[in-house]
C-alpha cells in the first residue's frame, strides 16, 4: 500500500501553495483539486509526480530543459532495459525481484520527466540490448554499469540546474538511482559503497559511455 501524503508534507517549501495563491480565488480550489492537493487532501506518489514537475517547468530555463532531456534519455534507456528483461521472464529470485521493482521505478522516472518537459520532451530512442536482458550474468553486469552511470550522471548535473523547483524534482530521483546501484552491487557480491565519496561525470563522459554500449540504434 502506497504512503499517503498531505499537502504540507509534499509542499514543505510552500511552492505549490504559493502558486495556488496567485490563482484567482474562484478557481484556486479547482487548481488544488486538479493537482490532487486540496485542503486536507491526501495523495499517492502518482499525483505527486504529476504535479511537481509541471509546476517546476513554469520557471525553467533552456539549460534546465536540456538537462532534463538528458536525464530523460538515460531513463528511457534504463526503463527499456529493465522492461525487456522482465518481459523475457528469464530471471528468478533476487535478480528477478530486482528487475521487476527497478523496472517500475524507471518507468515512473520516465513519466515524471516527460510530465515536466511536456512538448519539449525528446522522443524515445530505439534500443538493442544485444542479449543482455536474457543472460543473467550479462544482465547483472550491465545493470551495475547502468545504475552507477545514472548516479554519476545526475550528480554531474545537479550543480547546473538553475530552477530550485526543477532541482528538487530531479534531486528526488538521484537517491533512488543510488539505492538501485547499491542493490545490484550487493547482488553481484561487490561493495555497495566502495568509497566515502562519489565522483560525478560530465554529460560528455556519460553520453560517450552510452554510445559505446551500442544499445541505442535509432
Amino acid at each position: 500500500m502506497s504512503h499517503l501524503w498531505t499537502l504540507e508534507e509534499v509542499d514543505r517549501d510552500g511552492a505549490i501553495r504559493e502558486t495556488a495563491e496567485q490563482v484567482d480565488p474562484f478557481t484556486r480550489a479547482s487548481f488544488l483539486k486538479k493537482a490532487g492537493l486540496g485542503a486536507g487532501a491526501v495523495v499517492g506518489g502518482g499525483a505527486l509526480m504529476g504535479t511537481i514537475p509541471s509546476l517546476a517547468m513554469a520557471s525553467g530555463s533552456a539549460s534546465d530543459v536540456a538537462i532534463l532531456n538528458y536525464a530523460l534519455t538515460l531513463e528511457y534507456l534504463e526503463a527499456a532495459f529493465y522492461a525487456e528483461a522482465v518481459s523475457m521472464g528469464k530471471f528468478a529470485g533476487n535478480v528477478g525481484t530486482f528487475a521487476q521493482i527497478v523496472s517500475a521505478h524507471e518507468n515512473a522516472h520516465v513519466t515524471f520527466l516527460k510530465g515536466a518537459l511536456g512538448s519539449a520532451a525528446v522522443k524515445k530512442p530505439t534500443f538493442d540490448f544485444k542479449g543482455t536482458t536474457t543472460d543473467e550474468a550479462k544482465f547483472k553486469a550491465t545493470a551495475q554499469v547502468l545504475e552507477d552511470t545514472g548516479v554519476a550522471a545526475y550528480l554531474g548535473q545537479v550543480g547546473n540546474i538553475k530552477s530550485k523547483k526543477i532541482l528538487s524534482a530531479a534531486g528526488s530521483i538521484l537517491p533512488i538511482e543510488a539505492r538501485h546501484a547499491g542493490w545490484i552491487r550487493d547482488i553481484n557480491g561487490v561493495s555497495g559503497a566502495p568509497s566515502p565519496f562519489e565522483g560525478a561525470k560530465t554529460k560528455g563522459q556519460v553520453l560517450a559511455a552510452v554510445k559505446a554500449t551500442g544499445f541505442i540504434v535509432g
